[in-house]
């Protein structure tokens, strides 16, 4: 901190969202706005050049994302603290940024009198969540361990998340419709659903389904 305000630098490719962030914290004594970026590959050049307490980091950007920036800035500038602001509160979402090295996790629906404050304690080092990403984060250590998903299972859901009927998947896999069938009944049973919509939505909250 210099002069006890704490620097902070604003990253987040939309340009609205970006500066109705900078004019929350216009007039918040004590916190500064050193540098805007609309992305991390940019917010990277700020941090090395004004060395902020705090990075105010969106998730979902180009070039470089909010966990690809969080985890250089944490590698290779450690003072500065990353205080994620969003609008994805996923189970994988929280759990990528938390695991970059985030030292809090905010949503953007968050007061401004919230956002002060998380990022006064973020440059004293502590840890700040939203209500609604601890309440998630607690369920989460409370969740009974997970029985990962086959290789077999993973490409049918793949394939159901790429809209293909059991007799598709079936030609795409090589298998017979009947064995499809059983394969779907299966993740449903691992993943506690009972519809094929709702299977590839929570297994992608859960981190066990990568899509581009």
């Amino acid at each position: 901190m210099t002069g006890g305000r704490i620097r902070v630098v604003v990253v987040d490719d939309h340009t609205v969202m970006r500066a109705g962030v900078v004019a929350l914290l216009a007039g918040e004594d004590g916190i500064e706005i050193v540098g805007e970026a609309g992305d991390g590959r940019e917010a990277l050049g700020l941090v090395e050049r004004y060395d902020p307490d705090v990075a105010l980091v969106d998730l979902r950007m180009p070039v470089l994302d909010g966990v690809g920036v969080t985890t250089e800035i944490v590698a290779r500038y450690p003072r500065t603290r990353v205080l994620i602001l969003t609008t994805y509160d996923t189970d994988q979402d929280i759990e990528r940024g938390v695991e970059a090295g985030a030292i809090g996790y905010l949503l953007k629906d968050t007061t401004r009198e919230q956002l002060a404050d998380a990022i006064r304690s973020a440059a004293r080092g502590e840890t700040v969540l939203a209500p609604r990403v601890a309440e998630k984060l607690f369920a989460r250590m409370r969740r009974p361990a997970q029985e990962p998903l086959t290789a077999r299972e993973t490409d049918v859901l793949n394939a159901v998340a790429d809209g293909l009927t059991n007799a598709d998947i079936g030609r795409r896999l090589v298998i017979a419709e009947a064995t499809v069938k059983t394969h779907l009944l299966r993740l449903f049973a691992k993943l506690d659903v009972s519809d094929r919509t709702r299977a590839v939505v929570v297994a992608m909250e859960r981190g066990l389904l990568r899509r581009p």
